[in-house]
């Protein structure tokens, strides 16, 4: 009977002993670098997001928010064989504003390249991104020239895209003449 008193007691002294000791937990960036886990060019900056997400302190002290939007549109970019990602992320700072940039993540060899990000617009409503023609577009609602920021965004607008090399850029709306 002591032996079991004994044992019960020793097997209680070390579950104590465990559950007061603290284990560190350290927060790596992932391994596998995909479009949430890789570098932007947005604005000039070095923007590294992890699990899709960013925090950068400016110059000046205030800080910006960098985050994942989505609105995935996927193709071969840039002609080499593999599948690429355009997508949506979005820039918060102190203000009020929610801007809205377009970036790639370039498949290479087991990783993804990001690109430079274009500025879509501020306080904008996203519709879809797509590939088509070679050709990536951002259809999303904007507000009328002139109005409030505060205004509801309900005209329509779509914007071309492509990569050249690794450069995301602009190209004029093959519809408008």
């Amino acid at each position: 009977m002591n032996k079991i008193f004994l044992i019960t007691i020793a097997l209680s002294l070390t579950a104590v002993g465990c559950a007061n000791k603290t284990i560190p937990i350290t927060t790596a960036p992932p391994a596998i670098r995909d479009l949430k886990n890789t570098t932007y060019l947005i604005d000039n900056e070095k923007v590294t997001l992890i699990n899709g997400q960013a925090k950068i302190t400016t110059d000046k002290n205030s800080v910006e928010n960098f985050q994942y939007f989505g609105n995935e549109a996927l193709g071969d970019f840039n002609n080499d064989g593999s599948q690429d990602t355009a997508f949506l992320l979005t820039k918060t700072t102190e203000g009020t504003g929610v801007f809205y940039y377009l970036a790639a993540a370039l498949k290479t060899a087991g990783s993804v390249q990001g690109t430079n990000g274009i500025l879509i617009g501020d306080r904008i409503a996203p519709q879809t991104t797509e590939f088509s023609n070679g050709e990536i577009i951002v259809n999303y609602a904007d507000r009328k020239p002139g109005e409030p920021m505060t205004a509801s965004p309900s005209i329509g607008v779509s914007r071309y895209f492509k990569v050249s090399g690794n450069t995301l850029e602009e190209v004029p709306n093959p519809n408008s003449k």
